[in-house]
């Protein structure tokens, strides 16, 4: 007998990118991801940047920003984090938007939501403890997440261009194969932990 989903892709996917700069090399790693990605997915960047800090005083009445922040993780299927690592930590945009998304308590807008994290570094090591760290917020926040392949690019020269386009072939095998586990694994969690 075939087995039946109740939630059939396309996804949605909300990218939510940790760095607020214009000239990320995260946000342009998000851009080559959605340029990559299976047809099934359709990715929508979320925006963190206009979040003010979060203050539990809110949690009575939120800004109409951080309601609108979280009615867009509400309406997407599953979350694609792209993170730099400052400090070796997450950067406090991204803590804070995460923050803002699970409070109050009761209204966790990240919970059993499939969730993928990957970043972007000039060094070698590639964000490896600020995907770490997010991975144990995560799973505090009751996301999902996909565990394997982990994925920290090292950003060298010429990587990726502002386009979003990959130079390298073995990188793009890479990132292609990343996104195909993903989807994967977002067909998992719905079929399991339908929305």
């Amino acid at each position: 007998m075939p087995i039946t989903y109740e939630h059939e892709p396309p996804y949605s996917v909300g990218v939510l990118i940790g760095s607020l700069s214009t000239e990320s090399i995260n946000r342009r790693l998000a851009t080559a991801l959605m340029r990559l990605a299976p047809d099934q997915f359709q990715f929508t960047e979320i925006e963190i940047g206009q979040l003010p800090l979060y203050n539990r005083d809110f949690d009575v009445d939120y800004p109409p920003v951080a309601r609108d922040f979280k009615r867009a993780l509400a309406d997407v299927d599953a979350l694609l984090f792209v993170t730099p690592e400052y400090n070796r930590s997450l950067p406090g945009a991204l803590k804070n938007a995460i923050d803002w998304a699970s409070r109050p308590f009761g209204d966790n807008a990240l919970s059993r939501k499939p969730s993928a994290v990957i970043g972007a570094s000039s060094g070698a090591i590639g964000t490896a403890v600020a995907q770490q760290q997010l991975r144990s917020i995560l799973s505090f926040c009751d996301a999902p997440q996909m565990n394997a392949p982990e994925a920290y690019i090292q950003m060298k020269p010429g990587l990726i261009t502002d386009e979003g386009d990959v130079t390298v072939e073995s990188t793009r095998e890479f990132l292609e194969t990343y996104l195909a586990r993903f989807l994967e694994f977002t067909t998992r969690v719905l079929t399991v932990l339908p929305r």
